[in-house]
């Protein structure tokens, strides 16, 4: 029998410990430590045992061809995981933490095995099954909306961005929880994913090299997804809502041009100056449809949005924006609980001059200044309820094996996006 001992004990000290942290905006705590309100509520050997039992669940997928592992970049399975906890800790409490923690790494390693798929075998219908698939097996609802609807929608931005491909886009959309009834905080949450199958740039097209890590930008889509399937089976019943809007952005005869000007889903009219700044088009459709017909009261975004986020924050931090401060230190409380990190850029409305379009309301893109604010500003104009748009394109891929993850996808956003909907990241 193979087996591992961990002693959570210095694990737990430093969760207790007044180590010096960073702070965002509202006091939400990253780095060592937890932050000092949170501390009078949470359990940190609980949190030592979720953390442990995640890390090993996730830690041990390395994926290689047709799903294989690469046997040679971890050891063998492992049959046995033994925790160590201070004297004194909540052994009942730490043992609801291993089931919670092993639904929460299930839910992060199919994020990781879904978002590896290559483009060709996961089109953006091809997304569409698997979340049908996935809803019925935990008890969600699920709606496929095709272009048929779409159209009839006005979703201009959404089609525009899949008018290039020969797969043609669509809408999923999970939920969970008597129609319009709220979640135990008085919310109704909707999570909306990014999930272009696989980004040319279109028209704009992009350089060829490297293009092949293009079929990672649906991380956001299956984020959500498998966050709202996470929850379903946490919680069932659990208020919760998750829309993925899929696309493929491909050069055609019948690809969008640079120039072309389409009506949003909320009526606003919007030039296209770069087809490859198409995230924002197919996400503000998205979290339009989320609050119009979903009713949502609170909107959370993530996507692999823009390649200067990794420049500015790298690949061990993502970044975060909002409308609501309140609501983004709930979220950043929640990546702390999960593990990941996530900071802050302003919004900062001078910027939107930079938009400015004759022909439109606005673009798409811009001048290259200030181009990870105005990635925020221009997904701001499609909301008016509390939102937070978090940008993984740093973080939701690793581009070699490491001594504690494979390469390919990290899951990047799934557990924070839980433990928001659960409520992790609440100040009580």
């Amino acid at each position: 029998m193979r087996r591992l001992a961990i002693d959570a004990t210095p694990i737990v000290a430093a969760l207790k410990g007044d180590a010096p942290a960073l702070y965002a905006n509202g006091g939400a705590s990253f780095g060592a430590g937890i932050d000092a309100r949170t501390k009078e509520r949470l359990d940190a050997g609980v949190l030592a045992v979720e953390l442990i039992v995640r890390g090993v669940i996730e830690g041990s997928f390395h994926e290689g061809l047709d799903g294989k592992s690469h046997v040679e970049a971890f050891p063998a399975p492992l049959e046995l995981l033994e925790i160590l906890l201070p004297s004194g800790s909540d052994l009942s409490a730490a043992k609801a933490a291993v089931r919670r923690s092993e639904i929460i790494a299930d839910g992060t390693v199919r994020t990781k095995r879904w978002s590896n798929r290559p483009a060709n075998e996961m089109p953006p219908l091809g997304i569409a099954e698997e979340a049908r698939d996935r809803a019925r097996a935990v008890g969600l609802r699920a709606h496929i909306i095709g272009v048929k609807e779409l159209e009839r929608m006005g979703a201009g931005m959404l089609l525009a961005v899949g008018r290039g491909s020969d797969n043609p886009p669509c809408m999923v959309v999970l939920s969970g929880g008597a129609p319009r009834s709220k979640d135990p905080l008085g919310r109704r949450l909707a999570m909306v994913g990014k999930g272009v199958c696989f980004d040319t740039g279109g028209i704009s097209i992009k350089p060829a090299d490297g293009m092949e890590e293009m079929k990672m930008d649906k991380n956001g889509a299956i984020a959500v997804i498998e966050a709202a399937a996470t929850v379903a089976q946490l919680d069932p019943g659990r208020v919760i809502h998750a829309v993925a809007a899929c696309v493929e952005n491909m050069p055609s005869g019948h690809a969008t041009r640079p120039g072309d000007v389409v009506t949003a889903l909320n009526g606003k009219r919007v030039e296209i100056t770069n087809t490859d700044a198409e995230g924002r088009l197919i996400l503000g459709d998205a979290l339009h449809f989320a609050e119009r017909d979903l009713g949502a009261t609170h909107l959370v975004d993530v996507a692999t949005l823009t390649g200067i986020v990794n420049s500015t924050f790298g690949g061990e931090v993502a970044g975060s924006c909002g409308t609501d401060p309140s609501f983004l230190d709930e979220t950043h409380l929640a990546a702390r609980r999960a593990g990941e990190v996530y900071w802050p850029y302003p919004l900062a409305d001078a910027y939107m001059k930079n938009m400015d379009s004759w022909a439109g309301d606005f673009q798409n893109s811009g001048s290259r200044e200030a181009m990870l604010i105005r990635s925020g500003l221009f997904l701001r104009e499609f909301t008016t309820v509390p939102w937070v748009h978090l940008d993984i394109a740093g973080t939701a891929y690793r581009r070699a094996n490491a001594p504690w993850a494979g390469r390919g996808s990290t899951g990047a956003a799934h557990s924070t996006l839980v433990e928001l909907a659960m409520g992790g990241g609440v100040r009580r």
